[in-house]
């Protein structure tokens, strides 16, 4: 793996506004140029680190990390768990932000126990990429969402992050318990975001099987398990996405499935349409655990 010590070395310089050597500042801007850099700032230092591929980087005009994640509140001194983080499209923006100010980064995966060897074989390859390597990615720690297993210590995180898999979570059954793990995770206060690909029209289904998910659906799953819509956002929409595809939400980029069997290319197929949509339509919600007047956990 080939490390950014010196990228980052200069961010966090730049983040923690040393001035030029030599004593007093010599310039009216000094101060100002001495500042610490905003939150923005450090995310755009981040997606442009040289850590990321041009493929991932593409996939931003889709995703919008900066945006999403400055709505959610994104801090760079705080504990954050992100859950079914895959093949880290999303660590690599969260981890490296974190890194700059002290904060750590939970990884809830998949759980270890009886998986297969294709699944033990990607969490190795995520802690080689991301817990091993601190000089870019700072502190982080695999943790798992499964039974036996906590995505953080109870009350640790200021953040719970998870990025289109409510849907997995639903097709798993394990939905209720996934929302349950978020808030025993969380401070009082805390923040629960969620991007998931947005199901309408009522010939979709409830299940998540075709990878769309009802906006309304999970604000009752995450109010069942205690939790206060605090704001949604349309940064994540995407008008063009009809989502009545042969192979569900997966037909659409970065997937692009063509064929009913996962992972069987059909050659024929005509992905011209498909890929003229982009990614999916998508919902963006921010949750709170709540708080009481004295400070005090809601029960």
């Amino acid at each position: 793996m080939i490390t950014k010590t010196a990228l980052w070395a200069g961010l966090i310089m730049a983040s923690a506004g040393l001035a030029a050597c030599g004593g007093e500042p010599e310039t009216e801007n000094a101060a100002e140029e001495a500042a610490p850099m905003t939150d923005a700032a450090r995310l755009d230092a981040v997606l442009a680190g040289d850590h990321r591929t041009d493929e991932e980087r593409a996939r931003d005009r889709y995703r919008h990390p900066k945006e999403t994640l400055l709505f959610f509140g994104l801090e760079p001194d705080m504990t954050v768990v992100e859950v079914y983080p895959g093949g880290g499209w999303y660590t690599q923006v969260i981890a490296p932000y974190l890194k700059t100010g002290g904060g750590k980064l939970y990884a809830a995966s998949f759980s270890p126990d009886g998986a297969s060897e294709r699944t033990l074989a990607a969490l190795e390859t995520f802690r080689e990429t991301y817990a091993e390597q601190p000089d870019v990615y700072g502190d982080v720690e695999m943790t798992a969402l499964g039974d036996g297993h906590h995505i953080a210590p109870e009350g640790s995180a200021d953040m719970v992050l998870t990025f289109r898999n409510i849907h997995s979570f639903m097709g798993g059954d394990i939905a209720d318990f996934a929302f349950e793990e978020f808030y025993r995770a969380l401070k009082p206060g805390g923040v629960l975001g969620i991007v998931e690909h947005r199901a309408d029209g009522s010939e979709a289904s409830h299940d998540g099987s075709s990878g769309y998910v009802y906006t309304d659906d999970v604000i009752a799953m995450a109010e069942a398990a205690g939790f206060d819509l605090d704001a949604s956002s349309e940064i994540n929409a995407n008008p063009k996405d009809t989502k009545d595809h042969p192979f569900g939400v997966w037909t659409l980029p970065p997937v692009r499935r063509s064929s009913a069997v996962r992972g069987q290319d059909n050659p024929g197929f005509d992905r011209a349409h498909y890929d003229a949509i982009g990614e999916s339509d998508r919902f963006t919600l921010k949750f709170r655990k709540p708080i009481a007047a004295d400070g005090a956990l809601l029960e």
